[in-house]
């Protein structure tokens, strides 16, 4: 009988601890073995009343679990994945978007036999998207539109003095391409870095963010012009209580992503 794969979890938040708590719950195939947080004992705290605690551990220490699930701050994400991804471990990103200027660690990855799995996230139709990129695409589009609180704090926002507090009706924020949208959108705009990934690369995806009281849904339109087909696909993620940023739907989708490393049957490609 094959061993279960052993999970690291860097960061307990919004959605660190609730895939722990699922992990813990069981999952055929993985065991959650060790997590990493800012607050050491806070963390432990989260976890001392699951069925198997995992060891709260630093950042660097994940690396020795077999899979590595980066769900922290992108402040450090490359500390997270530097370290898994020189151990040869599978490396499954949620802060996508701190990825797009970090390439050079898919070169790593190569390097070493590591492998980076970036999980559809607040998405839909990555399958779709990837199978249209085998052919020729003419254009992809991402437009998000989010309530302003959600926005808060963007280095963008800030950079160039926008106040989304103030906003009243629906404004556009940001337009752009992937790569410049996930710089000044950190905490935002995974989705649509694993849209370019997926698809054309983040130079040519381009991305549109708005700021807009009237949605209480995270809510992303894609549009893609494809040879082989046209989509247009949208999805509204209620946002997570603890933090607004993160639609709940994400740790749910990092869940199925871990799934489908063991399953006899996966579905999607």
């Amino acid at each position: 009988m094959a061993q279960d794969l052993t999970v690291g979890i860097a960061g307990l938040g919004a959605i660190g601890l609730h895939l722990a708590r699922a992990l813990d719950r069981g999952v055929p195939g993985l065991k959650l073995a060790a997590a990493s947080a800012r607050d050491r004992a806070k963390a432990e705290a989260n976890v001392a009343g699951f069925k198997n605690p995992p060891r709260i551990v630093s950042n660097a220490e994940l690396a020795a679990c077999d899979i590595v699930v980066e769900a922290a701050p992108a402040s450090v994400f490359e500390e997270i994945a530097t370290a898994a991804i020189e151990a040869g471990r599978i490396f499954v990103p949620s802060s996508v978007g701190a990825l797009l200027p970090r390439m050079h660690l898919v070169e790593k990855a190569r390097a070493t036999g590591a492998r980076i799995i970036v999980p559809t996230g607040a998405l839909l139709g990555l399958d779709a998207v990837r199978a249209a990129a085998e052919g020729e695409v003419e254009s992809v589009t991402i437009e998000t539109r989010k309530p302003p609180r959600g926005l808060a704090g963007a280095p963008y926002l800030e950079k160039n003095k926008i106040d989304v507090a103030a906003i009243t009706n629906a404004t556009r924020v940001f337009k752009g391409n992937a790569f410049d949208a996930a710089q000044g959108f950190p905490a935002n705009v995974n989705v649509a870095a694993a849209l370019a990934l997926a698809g054309i690369g983040p130079d040519r995806t381009m991305v549109e963010i708005w700021a807009d009281p009237g949605v209480t849904r995270n809510t992303h339109t894609i549009r893609v012009e494809a040879a082989t087909v046209r989509l247009t696909m949208t999805i509204e993620n209620v946002p997570s209580e603890e933090n607004p940023r993160t639609g709940k739907i994400t740790p749910l989708s990092i869940l199925a992503c871990l799934r489908g490393l063991t399953s006899t049957l996966k579905v999607g490609s």
